[in-house]
């Protein structure tokens, strides 16, 4: 019998490390953890088609409240059936609230007790988004997790408007909560503080407290040094009780990836895979490089070796230099499916890794890897 959406099972914990394998059950299926999300901002993973992320084994993606909520609209979404329907997705997919977006609208927002007034990126039209509007908007999408509305604070900030943020997320995650969902939606909290210690751990609490599905580390990525990232991580999770997943938002540099599964961390998404791809840039096991730049243009090894995705199987360097040199969409294509396929492999590998008591080991070896680039 398929478990109820929301039950979140731990398989496995690695004997050495914090990490852990799991499996969250949703409406749309299971989900296994560690797992990448790839970004489908607009209804869409760029570059790339639905059956390209099943053949990567991408088993959730996710959308973004703020731009659906502007293009094409809650009327338009509503009548085509919500956001599976609408892109042809039949796997999870995780919605952000869009309050990364409206407060990255620094001189176009407006923040009330409410939520947030703002003007349209595309045509400067006034919109609020506060927590009801936006678990609004994902019940008509249907997706499977909701994130529930906060303020994503700025990198730096000082103590005293961060203690004030804290308070406001809070009050505004916990009147998402009592918004409508759509049928089986699972609704994640997020844990903000800035990188201080003593409100992370104070917002950890106040939110585990309510009660949600699953919970997020948020207002990391945001332009901090990595060394204050991994204690704002670390002083977030180790507050947030082990029977519900756990998601560091925005990450996606593989190894740091890596050091948070240490810590315990079960979810992650970025736009990096595929806006870098859009820029001639491969991730590969031993470092990113530019396959745009001019001595590929006659190097018959793949973009890189050993790898089995479409594009390494059947393309040259040389050749996918030329596509994105003369500005032709394949080339886009070919390196943005094969930066996917290098993410869920790492995540396939890492599963197997924390499965089999040896996670830190693997992750040494992947840090030697790109060492020796």
């Amino acid at each position: 019998m398929t478990p109820v959406p929301g039950t979140f099972e731990v398989l496995h914990e690695d004997a050495h490390s914090g990490a852990r394998t799991g499996r969250l059950w949703t409406a749309h299926g299971a989900i296994d953890t560690p797992v990448f999300m790839p970004v489908g901002t607009q209804a869409t993973v760029k570059a790339v088609e639905p059956r390209d992320l099943l053949e990567a084994d991408a088993s959730v993606i996710l959308g973004n409240t703020y731009h659906l909520m502007l293009r094409p609209g809650m009327e338009v979404m509503g009548t085509c059936g919500g956001l599976h329907r609408f892109m042809h997705w039949d796997r999870p997919i995780l919605t952000d609230s869009g309050g990364f977006q409206v407060f990255s609208l620094t001189n176009l927002r407006k923040i009330k007790p409410e939520g947030v007034e703002f003007r349209s990126h595309i045509d400067g039209a006034k919109f609020l988004l506060g927590p009801k509007e936006s678990m609004y908007v994902q019940r008509i999408l249907g997706s499977d997790i909701a994130m529930c509305f906060d303020e994503c604070m700025p990198y730096p900030c000082d103590e005293a408007y961060a203690a004030r943020s804290v308070r406001q997320t809070l009050a505004w995650e916990a009147a998402s909560l009592e918004q409508e969902k759509a049928p089986g939606q699972l609704r994640f909290a997020i844990v903000q503080g800035g990188m201080y210690p003593a409100l992370r751990e104070h917002c950890a609490k106040e939110l585990v407290s309510i009660g949600f599905d699953g919970y997020a580390v948020g207002g990391v990525s945001v332009g901090e040094p990595e060394n204050e990232m991994y204690p704002a991580v670390e002083n977030s999770v180790k507050w947030l009780p082990r029977e519900k997943p756990r998601y560091v938002m925005g990450l996606g540099d593989l190894m740091q990836m890596a050091e948070c599964v240490a810590m315990g961390v079960d979810m992650f998404d970025c736009v990096c895979p595929t806006r870098v791809a859009r820029h001639g840039t491969a991730y590969t096991r031993h470092g990113q490089y530019p396959v745009k730049a001019g001595r590929w243009k006659d190097d018959l090894r793949p973009v890189e070796e050993g790898c089995g995705c479409y594009c390494c199987s059947n393309f040259t360097r040389a050749y996918v230099r030329h596509l994105v040199h003369v500005g032709e969409i394949l080339g886009v294509r070919l390196l943005t499916l094969h930066n996917l396929h290098l993410y869920m492999a790492f995540m396939r590998e890492m599963r197997e890794a924390i499965a089999n008591d040896c996670f830190l080991e693997w992750k040494c070896e992947q840090r030697a890897n790109l060492r020796g680039a």
